[in-house]
């Protein structure tokens, strides 16, 4: 597996300040976001000028590219986030489900319309993820499986986060078990409670919550899953850039713990 972490950590600072401190925290990769409200580090209106700068960072900060983070589903700015992707040699698109809970009118076009992204990211060569998140139409392990069911495409596959599992009332670890065969990303923090939000961002630092990560990170393993493994800390925006730093190095060797508990270094 490889440990990264997305840049919306340091979503007040710019590019180059997410590479250099993610890079000095011993990570192996990052993932960038493309998060409007919560980071400027992939504005896609004017992808084509950043693109060259990520492919360009990569290489200073010997940074492997390993997803892009763009939560929506609209077409336009997907294509976009793909051409982007393409441009800066970013391999997987991650994004989020939209639609509302319990209702299967919703979960059904959510579906639909992640089929017609997939077809598009096989063009592009790309690959589309979804993961399932708190108050979404995808939101737990069966409305997971439902998607896995409908989209046969190869370019697509399900992005895991065991924080939002857990706030859905599940085990994290029996979930990423029956979803397993089609995961091709996962997102990875903690949480303390199951309260709708993932908490404040230095408690969604691997190893201040409840969640089993550890067991979580061995079911990856035994699996064969060797795609990225990406932190994912939000609401950080407003924090010193020390404090996104202390997360980022705390939850790497916790992540570097999990996986020299399980054997996979």
């Amino acid at each position: 597996m490889k440990l990264g972490a997305n840049s919306v950590l340091f979503g007040g600072y710019d590019l180059e300040t997410a590479f250099k401190y993610i890079a000095m925290s011993g990570y192996d990769g990052i993932e960038i976001s493309a998060i409007d409200g919560m980071s400027q580090h992939l504005a896609l209106d004017n992808w084509r000028e950043t693109a060259p700068k990520i492919r360009s960072l990569a290489q200073t900060y010997s940074l492997e590219l390993l997803a892009m983070e763009q939560p929506s589903r609209d077409k336009a700015k997907m294509e976009q986030a793909m051409q982007a992707a393409v441009e800066a040699g970013i391999p997987v698109i991650n994004c989020g489900p939209g639609g509302e809970t319990g209702d299967e009118d919703s979960l059904q076009q959510t579906i639909d319309e992640l089929g017609e992204l997939a077809e598009m990211a096989e063009r592009y060569g790309v690959t589309l993820c979804v993961k399932a998140h708190v108050g979404r139409a995808i939101y737990n392990t069966p409305t997971t499986l439902k998607v896995m069911e409908g989209i046969s495409s190869p370019a697509f596959g399900i992005d895991m986060d065991p924080s939002h599992i857990y706030r859905a009332g599940e085990n994290p670890v029996e979930a990423i078990a029956a979803v397993i065969s089609r995961v091709k990303h996962v997102h990875i923090r903690d949480c303390k409670g199951r309260q709708q939000g993932p908490g404040k961002p230095e408690m969604q630092a691997n190893g201040r919550g409840d969640i089993d990560l550890v067991g979580y990170v061995r079911v990856l393993h035994e699996n064969g899953y060797e795609g990225p493994l990406d932190l994912e800390i939000i609401g950080a925006k407003d924090y010193a850039v020390d404090q996104c730093i202390v997360i980022a190095a705390e939850a790497r060797g916790h992540m570097q713990a999990c996986l020299q508990a399980c054997g996979a270094r």
